[in-house]
């Protein structure tokens, strides 16, 4: 189970600096979320803007590929080039490549302090401009969301904590372009993480994966209750029961997965969006190599 490992990587003052998120109350489910779950989809939280996704976590792993033969790849050091990158290929495959027995993940220290700054009454493409330009700026920003719905864009950062009151002055002065950046006392980042905020909310959940610059137009055409996360590079957007909103989309730049939605919807729409046709060729070559039997959580496999 996930929070076991992190109840004890706490306790030795370490964490997971993916910071895998828990979608249980968004998708109305009541499962336990385990490490092999969140290296198997990549999982990742806000601070993957400064420590990367789950699979640049990833030094090893164990598998068993579709015929059943056990494939051990990578090791327990961050110095490591022995053969092809294999573990960090499954990160992110959803167990169409093999099953993980074992992964060996990088871990960083808990920070001493954490601080996050409030700039509010910006719109979309002002806070997206914001968040650039703590992300471009050396405080070492490690969160940057914005909830469009209240206009309220949040930066987070973390650290020793004489080092993270100075950055937040500073970064602050920064941000004057942009109004009064004032500091939040008790921001809920995993609530952020999670777009809990979404969960009681009627509604389709999309999840959108677009460059920053890009996200006030694709934002424009999505319509719903928005959230940004990433300084703008992902999205989650709230639309009513049915939406295509992929289809509303078009081809305006943002990689829309179905995220909660009734079995009819995602039947109709499907949850992953199409590969582009070089990317497609590739991972159904993958497929036929590591699962040629077809066996390895085939309806995901064929969807994608």
């Amino acid at each position: 189970p996930l929070a076991e490992v992190e109840r004890v990587l706490a306790a030795a003052g370490q964490r997971l600096a993916f910071e895998p998120p828990d979608l249980r109350p968004l998708l109305g489910t009541a499962g336990e979320p385990t490490l092999g779950g969140a290296v198997a989809t990549n999982a990742s939280g806000p601070r993957q803007v400064i420590a990367g996704a789950a699979r640049d976590a990833v030094l090893g792993a164990r598998f068993v590929d579709g015929t059943g033969m056990a494939v051990r790849a990578g090791g327990r050091v961050m110095k490591n080039v022995t053969g092809l990158d294999l573990a960090r290929l499954m990160a992110g495959a959803h167990g169409t490549l093999g099953v993980l027995a074992e992964v060996a993940l990088k871990v960083l220290p808990l920070p001493e302090a954490v601080a996050t700054l409030r700039l509010p009454g910006l719109e979309v493409g002002a806070a997206v401009a914001a968040m650039a330009a703590a992300l471009g700026s050396p405080f070492e920003v490690s969160g940057a969301a914005h909830d469009a719905e209240g206009g309220v864009t949040r930066l987070r950062l973390e650290g020793f904590a004489a080092s993270v009151a100075e950055r937040t002055g500073r970064l602050a002065a920064r941000l004057a372009p942009w109004g009064a950046a004032e500091e939040e006392a008790g921001a809920d980042w995993a609530a952020i993480r999670d777009a809990a905020d979404l969960a009681p909310r009627a509604g389709d959940v999309w999840r959108l994966s677009l460059r920053p610059s890009e996200a006030p137009a694709v934002l424009a055409l999505a319509g719903g209750a928005q959230r940004l996360d990433r300084g703008g590079g992902r999205a989650w957007v709230l639309v009513p029961e049915g939406t295509d909103l992929r289809g509303r989309l078009g081809s305006a730049g943002a990689r829309a997965m179905l995220v909660r939605a009734d079995p009819a919807t995602r039947a109709a729409l499907g949850a992953f969006p199409p590969e582009a046709p070089g990317v497609a060729m590739l991972a159904a070559r993958l497929r036929r190599r590591f699962d040629p039997r077809g066996i390895l959580n085939p309806g995901l496999a064929d969807a994608a």
